[in-house]
């Protein structure tokens, strides 16, 4: 019967640990959570100053739970995202930053049109950064059960760069995930890579120099190869095994050298690539597009394409920052 006890409170301890909180409305999970903060290094002027703002914010809970049942088509997708329209204001961004974008692609060895393609596509070169409150947002999302560990660990950590002078929380208005500036960092990725390019001892992601600087600082730690191929678009022949087609952009499978593939893509001498280059094959429109072909569209992914998945995973976002990345080598 002790064994059983200690069991339970172990089992009760680590529970704690995960979802430290417990509280029956939002007001008393404010009070609790402070608590909790001040455990964790935050000081109590930080947290009165910030966290008699916060609110439960309803909207947010929607956006989390929302799972749409259409998708639109990944020809479609990608269009919408790389347009000429896109490529217009991305080169007038350019033409207007360009000694700072050319100083940090030299910097970090990443290419400035990956950069702009990268906000381009996260925020429409900063037009939509997102209105909400993101104390309030990280705070609804760390009270609600459904992934309160992660979003918990985060609102401690944008805290804790308030709390040191890193970032200016009244400033802090994005995405209703928690997303701030104009590449959409979350507060664990502000920590981790975040920059204060302009010495002005604030990060600000709204700012082109700490935005850019920091897109590409964290892009180069992940491991981004410059000038390296990201996709080739390919049609498939009817014999190529299932297996061999990714749907899912948590983790490529069955990747091989391309020389091994080429007896399943029609046209295969075309592609001009190193034959040992290790690629994957995914079909994103297969099972969530209403009425898709099993093969169309199909594309080859090599590990730059696997380094977007990373930033955002998402195999159709992954294809439009490249796309457009690749449209803007002929604009700038």
């Amino acid at each position: 019967m002790k064994i059983i006890k200690i069991i339970f409170y172990i089992t009760l301890i680590s529970l704690n640990n995960i979802y430290p909180i417990f509280a029956k409305d939002f007001n008393s999970w404010i009070i609790s959570f402070k608590d909790y903060a001040m455990e964790k290094g935050i000081s109590k002027e930080t947290l009165d100053k910030t966290m008699s703002k916060v609110k439960f914010l309803p909207k947010v809970i929607e956006y989390d739970r929302y799972q749409p049942e259409f998708y639109e088509d990944t020809n479609t997708y990608i269009g919408k995202r790389t347009s000429t329209e896109k490529l217009k204001k991305g080169k007038n961004l350019f033409i207007k930053n360009s000694p700072l974008i050319l100083n940090v692609e030299s910097k970090f060895n990443v290419e400035k049109e990956l950069l702009l393609s990268l906000m381009g596509i996260e925020t429409n070169f900063g037009k939509y950064l997102g209105k909400m409150d993101i104390l309030s947002s990280l705070a609804t999302l760390s009270y609600d059960k459904r992934r309160s560990e992660f979003f918990t660990k985060e609102l401690i950590i944008i805290l804790r760069l308030i709390d040191s002078g890193i970032v200016d929380s009244d400033l802090l208005y994005g995405s209703w995930a928690g997303a701030f500036g104009n590449f959409q960092f979350m507060p664990s990725t502000i920590k981790n890579y975040a920059l204060d390019y302009n010495n002005d001892d604030l990060i600000d992601l709204k700012s082109v120099e700490d935005s850019f600087a920091s897109a590409a600082n964290y892009i180069n730690n992940l491991g981004w190869k410059k000038n390296n191929p990201c996709f080739y678009k390919i049609k498939l022949k009817e014999n190529i095994p299932i297996k061999y087609l990714n749907t899912s952009a948590k983790k490529i499978n069955n990747k091989k050298k391309f020389k091994y593939f080429k007896k399943y893509i029609v046209d295969y001498d075309k592609i001009k690539i190193n034959e040992n280059l290790i690629t994957g094959i995914i079909t994103p429109d297969r099972e969530i597009v209403e009425n898709s072909k099993l093969l169309e569209p199909a594309y080859l992914t090599f590990d730059n394409y696997e380094l977007i998945l990373k930033w955002n995973r998402s195999l159709r976002f992954a294809l439009a920052v490249c796309t457009l990345k690749d449209k803007f080598k002929n604009e700038l």
